[in-house]
């Protein structure tokens, strides 16, 4: 199957995707939705790319590898945002940041095979 060199990388998004709709839905029932605005919206945004990079990665598209560049970069802004918040005790930001790491770890490591 032509995905199988890229189902690390297309399991990491799926995950990543699940957990930044779950944080950003989390967050809008915080108290204090207001400071979470950036959160929220690298959560969306994160997801948004890696459901991109699942697709073209699914039909072994020619961006592939540009894509996941893109994805990695975002994985690891929204873990940066969403750590603010664990330090807070944000638990679900915990379980996202932690998420989206692991997902840019494995969008680098398939951008650079």
């Amino acid at each position: 199957m032509i995905q199988a060199k890229f189902q690390n990388c297309i399991e990491a998004c799926q995950k990543c995707v699940a957990v930044c709709h779950q944080c950003a839905i989390a967050c809008l029932n915080e108290d204090h939705v207001a400071h979470l605005k950036n959160c929220i919206q690298l959560d969306l945004e994160c997801a948004a790319i890696c459901e991109a990079a699942v697709s073209v990665m699914s039909m072994d598209g020619q961006m592939s590898e540009d894509l996941c560049r893109i994805c990695a970069d975002i994985c690891n802004r929204c873990a940066d945002e969403c750590e603010k918040h664990a330090a807070m005790g944000m638990e679900h930001c915990r379980e996202c940041a932690e998420v989206c790491r692991a997902c840019a770890i494995a969008c680098e490591e398939m951008a650079a095979a």
